[in-house]
């Protein structure tokens, strides 16, 4: 059987499954109301005979004297008052006569023993079998009920009661026979099952022809499917060998071919987003591309820095959503998209101060680059946002680099060639110590050459140590730890100089492939710098962040700032301001920070403090939206302040 006369079939199958549930529900509900109707119209008939044998018992016994103590002598004369009563016999014979499901009427005392009994005067005074109760078919199922209609004849009784002193005292019953119900029944049920047997027939036959033509379109869809597979492929649109010829088969094998296709297409648009999102991420320059309508589709990670706004928020915005009128930046790029006139290579100073490459290119093809009127309409926009402060600060850092890498080769060569000197002069000086006079005055002139040879020593040692290739321990560290292990470090340092230190640390780990040991010795640099620049105290604030690829520390102190004309030259070797300064400790820290691949700058205004920020790759790559700072700043340590 093909696979469209299945459907059609099933289809049929369910809407006639459908109609026969509903004409089943439809028919008990008929039946049920046809009994109803005659329970009601018997009950009516029952209240009737009930109100005539009251009156019966009135006028019989109304004018006669009856010991009530003597049941006897009570039940002759009820029995003789409604056998003779006129009316109410007159009453019976009419309901047995005249109603089409009335068998018999009887009306018996509280022991069944039968008063009156019609159409069986024989019965009187005799017991009367139990019949069971009419309304008990009230409550029946459709099954049951038809079973009792049109199955083997029984009698059903309806009853109501006298009562005289709150006791029985006469029952009218009225006998329904069931064959009397089937046979009123049985007209209107034919007429039903008639119309239920047409209802069925007709919707049978819509049914199959709906199902039939809704799925005419499949071989219209097979059609346009080959049309689609034809543009790759001469031989899909035909029947392969052993290849069903039910058109419905052909079609889902066809979109199934079409799904492999489209899933491949998926993987592979996939993969390129990917390498897109990647070649983006580590874009510096800010890139960013616009729809016909000036809506953000594609972001590089770099335009944060530029906005200070979230890439998640920036895609999908309109221009003028995205940049502020009340900027330089703001302002340009939205005149430029009035205007649509592209920008070439402009050059702007933020209100930070810092200075900005911008460029604009309006992209057209052939048909969209002049409209009806003359106008031009553009497919899209691509603005690139270039820091030329970064550039700057690039070239800065290599400059230093290249004279530090220059100071290394120096010191090591002057190293070596200084310290075979140092060690010759040393022995020579203990021999020249042995043979002097422990009481002689020239030994005070040795002790000063031989304790200023060993600093000379120690300085020489330091250059040799500075310029050696350090052979770094990397592992992935959470930088929170670091952090933590540095301020316990220094906080004998710290509550010396009354200084309070105030952490903002993040609510989940910021992790860096770094060596701990010497990350924890450039931090322990800076620290002890900031508190040595407090020597009345104040607050010294660490503050670390992650932006998802890069991981920022910031140490600020509030002390009075380094001067402009010395910050350039503060991570020389040697160089130091203090007076027991090293001039050491600045030139490691930063070549450490080299090391590890980071970027260490420091801002700073006179009399506001200076503030030094590590930044590094950071391993975990998280979502965007769960950047941030922990709720909560902590206080690591605190000082007396005096």
């Amino acid at each position: 059987m093909r696979l469209k006369t299945k459907l059609v079939a099933a289809i049929t199958g369910l809407v006639f499954l459908a109609v026969t549930v509903l004409s089943w529900l439809y028919l008990s509900q008929l039946l049920q109301q046809h009994i109803e109707q005659s329970y009601l119209s018997t009950d009516i008939i029952a209240n009737q005979l009930n109100f005539a044998t009251r009156a019966a018992l009135e006028n019989g016994l109304r004018n006669r004297t009856i010991d009530v103590k003597d049941p006897v002598a009570l039940r002759e004369a009820v029995a003789t008052s409604l056998r003779k009563d006129a009316g109410l016999n007159a009453l019976i014979n009419s309901v047995i006569n005249y109603s089409p499901t009335v068998l018999d009427v009887s009306i018996v005392d509280k022991n069944r023993m039968g008063l009156v009994t019609a159409p069986d005067p024989g019965l009187q005074d005799h017991l009367l079998p139990e019949r069971p109760n009419y309304a008990s078919l009230r409550n029946n199922s459709l099954i049951q009920t038809l079973k009792v209609v049109f199955g083997p004849p029984r009698v059903y009784n309806l009853s109501i009661g006298l009562e005289r002193d709150n006791q029985p005292f006469v029952t009218v019953e009225i006998g329904i026979r069931t064959t009397f119900l089937g046979n009123a029944f049985h007209p209107w049920l034919i007429e039903a099952l008639t119309y239920i047997g047409l209802a069925i027939l007709i919707s049978l036959i819509v049914a199959a022809f709906v199902a039939n033509l809704a799925l005419q379109p499949i071989a219209l869809i097979s059609e346009r499917l080959d049309a689609l597979a034809q543009a790759e492929t001469e031989a899909a649109g035909e029947l392969e060998e052993g290849q069903s010829s039910d058109t419905v088969v052909q079609v889902s094998n066809k979109i199934d071919r079409l799904g492999r296709r489209m899933k491949n297409v998926e993987e592979v648009f996939s993969a390129l987003k990917e390498n897109l999102d990647q070649i983006l991420s580590n874009l510096q320059d800010g890139m960013m591309l616009f729809t016909r309508d000036s809506r953000a589709v594609l972001v590089s990670r770099s335009v944060e820095r530029f906005l200070d706004m979230d890439r998640e928020q920036i895609l999908g915005a309109e221009v003028h959503d995205i940049f502020d009128r009340n900027t330089v930046l703001g302002r340009m790029v939205r005149q430029a998209f009035d205007a649509r006139m592209s920008i070439v290579q402009e050059e702007i100073v933020t209100e930070a101060g810092r200075r900005v490459e911008i460029s604009l290119d309006f992209i057209h093809d052939d048909h969209s680059r002049t409209g009806s009127r003359g106008q031009e309409h553009a497919l899209g926009a691509l603005l690139t946002l270039h820091d030329l402060e970064s550039v700057r600060e690039i070239e800065s850092e290599l400059e230093l680099s290249r004279r530090m890498a220059a100071i290394g080769r120096l010191t090591s060569g002057v190293g070596h060639e200084v310290k075979n000197p140092i060690n010759a002069i040393v022995v020579h000086l203990e021999l020249l110590r042995s043979k002097t006079d422990p009481e002689a005055p020239a030994l005070r002139h040795l002790d000063v050459i031989d304790s200023e040879i060993r600093r000379l020593d120690r300085v020489v040692q330091t250059l040799v140590d500075f310029s050696r290739p350090v052979e770094l321990q990397l592992k992935d560290q959470d930088l929170r730890g670091i952090v933590s292990s540095v301020l316990t470090l220094a906080s004998v340092e710290l509550e010396t100089h009354n200084i309070t230190v105030v952490s903002q640390l993040p609510g989940r780990p910021v992790i860096a492939k770094v060596d701990a040991d010497l990350l924890k010795q450039a931090l322990l640099n800076i620290v002890l710098n900031g508190a040595q620049a407090m020597p009345n105290g104040g607050d010294l604030s660490v503050r670390l962040t992650e932006d998802g690829r890069m991981a920022s520390l910031s140490i600020q102190d509030q002390g009075d700032g380094i001067p402009d004309e010395i910050r350039p030259n503060i991570f020389d070797l040697y160089f130091t301001t203090k007076r027991e300064g090293s001039g050491i400790g600045l030139a490691m820290t930063y070549r450490i920070v080299q090391l590890h691949n980071g970027q260490l700058d420091v801002e700073s205004k006179p009399g506001e403090g200076a503030t030094f920020t590590l930044r590094m790759p950071a391993s975990n790559f998280s979502d965007p939206r769960l950047r941030g700072l922990s709720d909560t700043d902590t206080t690591v340590f605190k000082g007396p302040r005096e």
